[in-house]
């Protein structure tokens, strides 16, 4: 235990989650790192206890009116906590993702960058000073009208809205317009303008056809149900009263206003396919108006300027205070006040490994890892003291070159007076700790328990304890050989972001690892030259996908950020060696607490089967729908099968509270009482994965899901968790075992992000044992990944670099791990060797 019992966080009885009671002394002022496998609870100690409890007790001082306002996590079940300061936490999650989200702007760079064009830049003659805010495209006075500051405009042509010109508008030619009745309806108002719906598209006048397609009028007509042109002609003429009147809305227009303003996902998926997306012509895609893109700095407008490295504005910034060094000027006086403090901002984000950022680069585009050390960088700056900083697994996406750095940057917060709390599976990160907070011994109800808690060089001695084991030892596949290639796909004269015509081979039928630096352009080269070249390849000349793969295509495409034209480049011999295409990423499976686990997989489709084959639910007549929590007939009515309900509070935010009505078990009574094996359905969904295998043994459509999601490391996650409580690493392997419990299939080419994020190292070598299960099936996987460990079990690895951003983009080298351990141009050859000692 700690020994200076008046300078550490004591903390006793917490039960947060599946926490048993742990009581645990925690030292303040140093490097602690909280371990154990995944599900084990150690995140459940360092944020859902320690980070929970710092905030609500902050919250307490600030008025009710304010407290409502801010975003509250969960008051911990905890008996007491002593010693705890004000707490800073700093998460993986990016929020609500957003386009107008920038590098810039979450660091707040950009506010001095404006200023500086504002104050300092070079106007043309004549031309009045420009505020600061007219820099920014999010605001009026600074986005192009064209485009509200998007540099993106989207609209529609006639080849995507009438496929087929050979059709009626009856028989369906304007592809985009509604169906059901909407569709109807604007049949029937045509009818009514005097607009022939009965002959083929072609036949109808180019002005008519533009009008229906195109306008923004919206004329309101009486209209005729069931009625031809004639008939309804006839009907006007006569008077004949119209059945009901309708309103004419274009094909653009339905697509445009469907897009901007719907709420539901299935109609924005339908209209996707009809948008086409074009840079704004006004602004030409810098999404600011043309007085404020006339200003300049080094003779570069400030949307040039953002596009810059970094790395390359700190050197911009040198230059400036250079060239104004000995004047006395009132600009040479700004520059050098803003400059100083841009430079001031950029060196600790620059330390930790993100020179290769851009200002204007969107956050949507960047990895979980790399947003945390932008708002680590940030609290670096700020030089807070006496506080305790709660992290997420800092270390993830970063090579192990660039882990030195931010373990400089963590040991700088506590000399400035602060502790440092980190959730890691990194071994260098825990050896680099001063102390080790280690909890399992194993994952849910089997975890939850205070393993070891002590300096690190004492962890070894730990028998039950899974991180020492692997500490130890490291990672290595018994009696693995490495594989040949069955073939290459060949990409050439690649661009993407830092990819200036590369040339890549891409190893087929074995499991290739691509390795660089943080920043060199492995994602570019995998998850978007690779997966958008592939997607074209699939989409021209494989008409026939096998059944559930056009859904499966159809969903990645729309849910890509940006077009697979986008990716310049050819691919060769795909032909019949890639016939399906798997990207798993750490996106969310679901943005509701209804979608979960048991859902995603499809498991839930069996389980809800084998109560409907009760004999109490043949008596009672209930089938597979009345045990979905997501249909009326079965769900609880109170709360809809949602299991909670939000409680309003006068001056404090919304709680929620189990539904008085179902006690949160989400079901009718009746429900409730048709039990399987002794268990009704909201049992089965409160059960882990480990623990349903027990119930379900003889059903193989259960158990095949099953036993996936164990391989992955998720016996501890319950059937019935919401996806908003998955981290992004759940959500990757969650996806992984889907495809794993898939029907035997080969010539799949499946594409991993960082697979091993949030993964102990036990549980990496669960995972990697699958995927080279995957590859005996004759599939082929590819993966982007900064473990060592994992790189080293590979058959071949594809190092990029041999730096990050314009000094990256390269293929420094390729080939089986031993050919790749001996070049001496790889800044990852040596980590490499290290991994495989």
């Amino acid at each position: 235990m700690v020994k200076d019992i008046n300078n550490c966080v004591r903390v006793r009885g917490t039960k947060v989650h599946n926490l048993k009671s742990l009581d645990v002394d925690i030292p303040r002022d140093k490097i602690v790192a909280f371990t154990g496998i995944s599900g084990s609870g150690k995140s459940s100690l360092a944020f859902g206890t320690l980070y929970a409890e710092a905030q609500h007790r902050y919250l307490d001082s600030v008025s009710p009116y304010a407290r409502r306002l801010i975003d509250q996590i969960e008051q911990p079940e905890v008996e007491s906590i002593e010693g705890l300061p004000p707490a800073v936490g700093l998460h993986q999650q990016r929020g609500t993702p957003s386009i107008r989200s920038s590098v810039g702007s979450i660091t707040t760079l950009f506010n001095s960058v404006r200023m500086l064009f504002s104050r300092a830049g070079d106007y043309p003659e004549g031309q009045g000073i420009i505020y600061a805010d007219a820099f920014s495209p999010n605001t009026p006075q600074g986005a192009c009208e064209h485009c509200d500051g998007i540099g993106k405009v989207f609209d529609v042509d006639e080849s995507t809205l009438v496929p087929d010109k050979s059709l009626s508008i009856r028989e369906g030619a304007i592809a985009a317009w509604p169906g059901a009745w909407q569709g109807k309806n604007l049949v029937r108002v045509l009818l009514s303008l005097d607009i022939d719906v009965d002959v083929p598209w072609h036949e109808i006048p180019k002005t008519i056809r533009d009008w229906i397609l195109y306008t923004d009028e919206a004329p309101q007509v009486g209209v005729y149900r069931n009625y031809n042109l004639k008939q309804t002609q006839q009907a006007l003429s006569e008077g004949e009263p119209t059945s009901y009147k309708g309103t004419f809305v274009s094909a653009r227009r339905h697509v445009l206003d469907t897009f901007k303003s719907s709420q539901k996902e299935k109609a924005k998926q339908k209209i996707t396919p009809f948008l086409s997306i074009s840079t704004c012509p006004v602004c030409e895609g810098k999404k600011l108006k043309k007085a404020s893109l006339s200003v300049k700095i080094a003779e570069m407008d400030i949307v040039t300027f953002s596009r810059l490295s970094l790395g390359k504005v700190d050197q911009c910034m040198s230059d400036l205070l250079d060239a104004v060094a000995n004047e006395n000027s009132e600009k040479a006086k700004v520059i050098t006040r803003i400059a100083s403090d841009i430079r001031s901002r950029l060196a600790p984000i620059i330390n930790l490994g993100l020179g290769y950022l851009s200002l204007e680069r969107s956050t949507t585009t960047i990895s979980p890892g790399e947003l945390q050390r932008l708002r680590l960088a940030t609290q670096i700056k700020s030089t807070l003291f006496g506080v305790v900083y709660v992290m997420d697994e800092p270390s993830a996406g970063l090579h192990p070159k660039d882990v030195e750095s931010l373990l400089e940057a963590l040991k700088a917060l506590v000399n400035s007076g602060n502790s440092v709390f980190v959730v890691e599976h990194n071994p260098r990160v825990i050896q680099f700790s001063d102390w080790v907070v280690d909890v399992g011994p194993k994952a849910g109800i089997n975890g939850g328990e205070l393993v070891y808690s002590g300096p690190p060089s004492e962890l070894q001695n730990q028998s039950s304890s899974l991180t020492a084991k692997f500490m130890q030892r490291g990672l290595h596949i018994k009696n693995k050989e490495v594989r040949c290639p069955t073939g290459f796909l060949k990409l050439r004269n690649v661009h993407k972001n830092n990819l200036k015509g590369v040339d890549c081979d891409i190893p087929l039928g074995v499991m290739v690892t691509v390795t660089g630096v943080s920043g060199s352009g492995k994602s570019s080269l995998v998850s978007q030259a690779l997966v958008g070249l592939v997607k074209r390849h699939l989409k021209r000349d494989f008409k026939q996908p096998r059944e559930g793969d056009t859904k499966l295509l159809t969903a990645q495409r729309l849910l890509d950020s940006e077009p697979m034209e986008s990716v310049k480049g050819t691919i060769e011999n795909a032909g019949s060696n890639v016939e399906r295409l798997v990207v798993v990423n750490q996106s969310p499976i679901g943005r509701t607490p209804r979608s979960n686990l048991a859902t995603y997989t499809g498991l839930f489709d069996a389980v809800r089967k084998l109560f409907a084959a009760t004999a109490d639910a043949k008596a009672r007549r209930f089938d597979a729908g009345h045990f979905s929590f997501n249909v009326a007939k079965g769900r609880c009515p109170h709360c809809e099968g949602v299991g909670f309900v939000s409680v309003e509070l006068l001056f404090m935010p919304s709680v929620y509270s189990p539904c008085p009505e179902c006690g949160g078990k989400r079901y009718k009574d009746k429900i409730l009482e048709v039990k399987y094996k002794g268990l009704s359905i909201a049992d089965v969904l409160s059960k882990s994965v480990s623990d349903a295998r027990d119930i379900f043994v003889g059903e193989s459509a259960v158990m095949r899901a099953l036993d996936a999601l164990e391989s992955v490391g998720l016996g501890y996650i319950t059937l019935g968790q919401p996806a908003t409580e998955l981290s992004g690493g759940e959500a990757q392997r969650i996806k992984l075992a889907t495809e794993l419990k898939r029907a035997e299939s080969s010539n799949t080419l499946y594409v991993l992000d960082e697979p091993t994020t949030g993964l102990h190292l036990s549980d990496t070598s669960l995972l990697l044992t699958h995927l080279n299960r995957l590859v005996e099936k004759g599939n082929s996987v590819i993966m982007v990944e900064h473990n060592m460990h994992v790189a080293a079990n590979s058959d071949y690895i594809i190092d990029v670099g041999p730096n990050a951003g314009g000094q990256g983009g390269q293929i420094v080298c390729s080939g089986t791990p031993n050919q790749v351990f001996n070049n001496e141009k790889s800044a990852t050859a040596p980590f490499l060797r290290q991994a495989k000692r």
